[in-house]
């Protein structure tokens, strides 16, 4: 298979699920409109509620929600073969993650920039408010605490990535204060960071960073960790205009042109897929395509994690309401390009299908190195650039991917702990600064207590992320569903892949659940156990809320089209 052909073929479904499929769900669907008033002027207060342009918010959000999670499942799930991962790829982006993408964003919007676990409550009802806020709050964790360590991790893998990953910080602030400050236009400020951005690059492939082995007894990969966290809590204090949104928009300009770098190599240089279509010969660990394709390719095809961000940061900045498409559904299109480019990076890169087989050996063995070094192969060869240079292109994006997703995991997990303090009464945690304590404390709990000095404990909870992040989504899609029905609007397009998702994430629940058991993992099998029964029970009085509305529906007791 050429890569030519197969790059083509994703980017074009892409592009007609953005033009025809998207504009059919918000005009008929969402029924957007121009003229609400959205939350960003409503409830403006120039720290989280703000107006923004929706090219900046578009780099907010992609760069937010294409973390290293897209990179990491299609370079995992490529071992059952390029066909199956391709498929989900492409037809999950299409119907699955821009639709649940979009529809958070507008039903956040249409309530007074509610995260989806607060919109819960008046939507289905407060018990099932609870139960969905835990299951975030985990994930939250998860995402957090596992993306300082990849961060941390590429730091000391490729350190010429630090120099760029950390002078990003300092463009960022510099174009915030132009734009909300002396409103200088967006065309020449983005230029010029982009062209300081990739020049930064080079100082870093020849001033390599590296921090002492040794500190407090604390590993270099741990100084990594600790340093992020105390970044992330300082960035989710300022007011979003400051570094958030510059940052993101930033980052996204220069991760798309990375993605057209890459593209373009692969136009150059057609490098031929080794990897096979189906994969027959796999690795004695490695599980059954179904259902754990479905929740190891989770971020690259729909994502849970996406709806807390549509609902958590980008509803409070949405300028107009007819910028959900742009905004939401675009979004999710640029995290499929990313995972389409992670299948190509790591099923093309490699000289021959011996080289890849010997890479593939086990089910652990992909990730973000096959996705650098297949990557940078392919550019180097592309674009006649040293090996070097092009993994180091790569490994900035993967960190740049992963660090602006942290910075949003971190604020949201600030605002879940501020709705517990409205929702139970507790006014100290209703503060920026407690909130944002107890947000970073229990990462940093997690990193340092499971993982000892090395601050690797995120990854002890990290198996359990694609079901979570999954089931995330599938309940998302089923709060939809409710919220269409009560309005009298179609509900396929959020039932049908709402049952698919649920289906594959509860099988693949299950077949963890006898892994834990026979592997003797208790901790992961009772935290498994919660998640489950709390998801089970979310989606019992979610599907109760649908039968009795539909019920009242046919008995006209719900006014079709009402708002």
């Amino acid at each position: 298979m050429s890569g030519i052909v197969l790059a083509a073929l994703g980017l074009g479904g892409f592009a007609l699920g953005y033009v025809f499929y998207s504009r059919y769900i918000g005009d008929r669907v969402f029924q957007l409109d121009p003229d609400f008033e959205t939350p960003a002027h409503a409830q403006e207060d120039g720290v989280d509620f703000v107006p923004t342009n929706r090219w900046v918010l578009w780099g907010h959000h992609f760069t937010s929600v294409a973390g290293a999670a897209p990179i990491v499942g299609p370079a995992i799930g490529v071992i059952w073969g390029w066909v199956p991962a391709f498929l989900w790829v492409t037809l999950g982006t299409v119907f699955f993650a821009g639709v649940h993408d979009a529809g958070a964003l507008w039903a956040s919007v249409r309530n007074r920039g509610e995260s989806i676990g607060a919109l819960t409550e008046s939507v289905v009802g407060k018990r099932a408010r609870n139960l969905f806020m835990i299951v975030i709050f985990l994930l939250l964790l998860m995402v957090n605490a596992v993306f300082a360590i990849i961060i941390a991790q590429l730091f000391v893998d490729v350190r010429s990535s630090v120099i760029p990953a950390w002078f990003v910080i300092a463009v960022a602030l510099a174009i915030g204060w132009l734009l909300y400050r002396r409103g200088v236009p967006l065309l020449w400020p983005s230029l010029i960071a982009l062209v300081l951005l990739y020049g930064s690059m080079f100082v870093g492939a020849m001033y390599p960073v590296s921090l002492p082995e040794q500190v407090l007894g604390l590993q270099e990969p741990a100084q990594w960790v600790l340093i992020l966290f105390a970044y992330a809590a300082l960035a989710s204090l300022l007011p979003v205009w400051v570094l958030l949104q510059p940052r993101d928009y930033i980052n996204g300009i220069q991760l798309f042109v990375g993605l057209a770098i890459f593209f373009g190599a692969v136009l150059l240089a057609n490098p031929t897929v080794v990897a096979p279509a189906f994969n027959t010969g796999l690795p004695d660990d490695v599980p059954p395509l179904i259902p754990l394709l479905f929740v190891t390719i989770a971020c690259g095809a729909i994502s849970g994690f996406h709806g807390l961000v549509s609902s958590g940061t980008t509803s409070k900045q949405l300028n107009s309401e007819a910028d959900v498409r742009f905004v939401g559904y675009l979004g999710s299109v640029g995290e499929g390009a990313l995972a389409l480019a992670a299948i190509l990076a790591c099923t093309a890169g490699f000289a021959t299908l011996t080289e890849w087989e010997a890479f593939y050996s086990t089910f652990a063995a992909g990730g973000i190195p096959a996705f650098v070094q297949g990557g940078g192969a392919i550019i180097s060869e592309g674009l006649r650039l040293p090996v070097h240079f092009a993994e180091t292109l790569l490994a900035v994006m993967a960190v740049l991917f992963a660090a602006t997703t942290m910075d949003t995991g971190v604020r949201l997990q600030r605002y879940i702990v501020q709705e517990w303090g409205v929702i139970y009464d507790l006014p100290v945690l209703t503060g920026r600064g407690i909130s944002t304590l107890v947000a970073v404390g229990t990462c940093i709990a997690l990193a340092f207590g499971a993982g000892g000095g090395a601050g690797t404990g995120g990854l002890v909870i990290w198996p359990l992320f694609g079901t979570t992040n999954q089931l995330l989504a599938g309940l998302t899609l089923l709060i939809l569903s409710v919220i269409l029905m009560k309005l009298g609007r179609g509900t396929v397009y959020t039932l049908v892949p709402m049952v698919f998702l649920l289906f594959m994430t509860f099988f693949a629940l299950l077949v963890q659940l006898a892994d834990f058991w026979r592997q003797g993992q208790y901790f992961l099998l009772g935290l498994d156990l919660l998640i489950l029964g709390a998801a089970i029970w979310v989606g019992l009085e979610a599907v109760a809320t649908l039968r009795r509305t539909w019920a009242e529906r046919k008995e006209g007791k719900v006014a079709v089209g009402a708002e």
